[in-house]
C-alpha cells in the first residue's frame, strides 16, 4: 500500500470507502482507521491516537524526546500535502516496557479529521 523513500511515506492505493485519518488542513489522507491501537495518548497539544501505521507524511529529523513514559528518540511526521506537524514516529524506545511503541505513530486529535466514508 505505502513506499517508503527518502524518509516520506506516499500513499499508492486509494482508500475509496474505508474510514479514514486525515489531515485538518489540505485533507491529505494519513491513515485508516482500522490501524488504531489506542486513544489514550498525549501529544503537544492535548490528546493523540497511537497507530500502526501512516501514509502521505514525511519525517522530520530524528531526536531524543522525553515524553510521559521515559526518553525514546522520535521524528516528527509531516503531511505531504501541506507540510504541517501533524505529529510523530517511535523509532526506538529506551525503557524495555515501551518498546511495543516502536515503529508506531502518533497522530495529535486537533490535527486530524475523521472521514467514515
Amino acid at each position: 500500500m505505502d513506499s517508503k523513500d527518502n524518509g516520506q511515506r506516499t500513499a499508492i492505493q486509494a482508500f475509496a470507502g474505508r474510514p479514514v485519518f486525515s489531515c485538518a488542513k489540505c485533507a491529505a489522507t494519513l491513515a485508516l482507521q482500522d490501524e488504531l491501537i489506542s486513544k489514550a495518548f498525549s501529544g503537544r497539544e492535548g490528546r493523540a491516537y497511537l497507530l500502526h501505521s501512516a501514509v502521505n507524511i514525511r519525517l522530520g529529523k530524528k531526536e531524543e524526546r522525553t515524553l510521559l513514559t521515559g526518553v525514546h528518540t522520535v521524528a516528527d511526521i509531516l503531511c505531504v500535502g501541506c507540510g504541517s506537524l501533524v505529529g510523530w514516529t517511535y523509532l526506538k524506545a529506551h525503557e524495555q516496557s515501551q518498546r511495543y511503541k516502536e515503529g508506531k505513530y502518533i497522530i495529535e486529535k486537533e490535527r486530524i479529521t475523521r472521514d467514515n466514508a
